[in-house]
């Protein structure tokens, strides 16, 4: 079973370098299905990074994720738990995915089928 955010995009932040081997870059969808839509924080890492230099805000996308948990035990040594929802692949809800700039200018067409193929 797949786990999927379907929504609009409202904030995209900056790339963030935590450390020499962690990469990660949040953004913010605003659910499109729900009754009461909510504002979801979703977080992609390391070479997915970039994929959201592809999109802006107001696009209406289509995330899925995975739901990760992690324990942290404080000087004092109480336990706490912190979710993150992961994005690993993001498209738009009409399906496809955006064209980069420089693939706009040489190549008439509407949508790059395979975000996987694509130059970075």
């Amino acid at each position: 079973m797949s786990n999927q955010i379907k929504g609009r995009i409202k904030t995209i932040f900056p790339t963030i370098h935590v450390s020499e081997k962690f990469t990660k870059r949040d953004v913010v969808i605003t659910t499109t299905t729900d009754m009461y839509p909510q504002d979801i924080l979703v977080q992609f890492t390391q070479d997915r990074c970039a994929v959201l230099d592809l999109y802006k805000s107001g696009d209406e996308v289509d995330v899925d994720y995975n739901l990760r948990g992690r324990e942290w035990i404080s000087p004092q040594g109480e336990a706490k738990y912190f979710n993150t929802i992961e994005g690993w692949r993001i498209s738009l809800a009409s399906g496809g995915y955006p064209i980069p700039q420089e693939i706009q200018k040489d190549a008439p067409v509407e949508q790059v089928e395979d975000i996987n193929n694509l130059p970075f």
